[in-house]
């Protein structure tokens, strides 16, 4: 049993105790009774996307059945696409830009089926295409030779995606140009504009624009990598003159597709390209509009190209120059007097028969030198200087006859 004094410090303790609990009570009471009223009188955050702003007063009440027809929202990660605008574009941009636009509806696209020989008993078909150009509003196409050679089929389609039977009107083997003909409104035709290829340079800016890998209306662009090159042509013997090298990328489908400058005039066609893949590989040929622009007149006329004939048959090279070798009876050379081979009959008997022999001196043939001055080395060099005359024109041979340089006047006549 605890002294009295004891006993009455322990109630004093315990009576201590149980005020400083109730005293923690009442603050914690009051402390949540003010968190309580400070969290309820504050306004609840709304909920808004990046493309939306706070609204103004109390929201708008929406009838539910206008909440049904109306469309989703879109996500609040969706990029907003802002209007084009040219000002945002470079220089160089908005040249490429107002070339295509200007220009990219006078391309067609060119689909052919091409008829090859029968093969146990069936005909063999093979697909092609390529790419070309509107000319004028009455339907005439330009495009490659080699795109159409040997079709039973042209379709071509414009840029508004129909698509009309063509027919070939005229084509031109030795230059690789062709004209195809369609049945189309005009007022869905956009005629190129027609530039000139005098006085390209390389490094000039070129645009390309065709259907590589049957790719409607692809635009790539380059420059002029060079100029004069020659191309061999096609079903013939002779090379293609002034030829423009370009590196603009041009892939199967590309040729007879225009080349473009920087105001989108056609200075030239898409015609091959050089690769060991069949792909681009960044030399690229085109054939200068000053040789399409002397032809296609013809071909549209005529279906053919009337060129002027020299009258001379066969030329063999020499050290010298060209020797003639055959002239076409009563032809424009034998009619201006050049000479060629002069040949011989000697009869040879063999036992009791006599034979005739024709001997040939191919030593008298005249050898030509150069044509209005200029040399002639190879039978594509004398064509060349030719072809660019037109029939009954004058030109100037420099010829060798006997050791002895004469020079003489042939008028040129029409050839078919």
């Amino acid at each position: 049993m605890l002294p009295d004094n004891l006993v009455w410090l322990s109630g004093l303790c315990e009576g201590l105790a149980m005020r400083r609990i109730l005293v923690l009570c009442v603050l914690s009471a009051v402390v949540g009774a003010a968190l309580a009223v400070v969290l309820h009188d504050r306004p609840e955050p709304e909920s808004k996307t990046v493309a939306q702003e706070p609204l103004a007063g109390p929201p708008p009440r929406i009838d539910a059945r206008a909440r049904a027809a109306a469309p989703p929202a879109p996500p609040a990660f969706a990029p907003v696409q802002p209007p084009f605008a040219e000002d945002e574009l470079t220089p160089e941009e908005r040249v490429n830009v107002a070339v295509y636009q200007g220009v990219n509806r006078s391309v067609v696209n060119i689909n052919t089926v091409v008829q090859s020989d029968a093969f146990l008993l069936f005909d063999i078909q093979s697909e092609g295409e390529g790419s070309g150009s509107v000319i004028d509003r009455q339907g005439h196409v330009l495009t490659n030779f080699h795109v159409v050679d040997g079709a039973s089929q042209i379709q071509v389609t414009l840029f508004d995606g129909k698509t009309y039977d063509a027919r070939r009107i005229g084509a031109d083997p030795p230059t690789d140009v062709a004209v195809l003909k369609i049945d189309a409104p005009p007022e869905s035709l956009f005629p190129v504009t027609f530039g000139s290829s005098t006085r390209l340079v390389v490094g000039q800016r070129v645009f390309a624009i065709g259907n590589p890998f049957g790719l409607e209306r692809t635009l790539t662009t380059g420059i002029i990598s060079s100029l004069n090159r020659s191309l061999p042509a096609r079903r013939t013997n002779r090379s293609i003159k002034s030829i423009i090298q370009i590196d603009a990328a041009i892939n199967p489908g590309n040729s007879g597709g225009p080349l473009l400058d920087s105001h989108g005039r056609m200075i030239g066609m898409n015609t091959a390209i050089a690769s060991r893949t069949g792909e681009s590989a960044g030399v690229g040929f085109a054939i200068p509009i000053n040789t399409i622009a002397r032809v296609v007149p013809q071909l549209i006329q005529n279906g053919h190209v009337r060129r002027p004939d020299s009258g001379i048959a066969r030329l063999f090279p020499t050290d010298h120059g060209l020797q003639i070798f055959a002239l076409v009876p009563g032809g424009a050379a034998e009619k201006a007097g050049l000479r060629g081979p002069r040949k011989s009959t000697q009869p040879r008997r063999q036992g009791p028969f006599v034979f005739n022999y024709t001997i040939i001196d191919r030593s008298a043939a005249d050898v030509i030198a150069a044509v209005d001055g200029q040399p002639v080395k190879t039978g594509d060099d004398f064509l060349s200087i030719i072809e660019a005359k037109q029939p009954g024109e004058q030109v100037v041979l420099t010829i060798i006859r006997e050791g002895k340089q004469i020079q003489i006047p042939l008028r040129l006549e029409a050839g078919e």
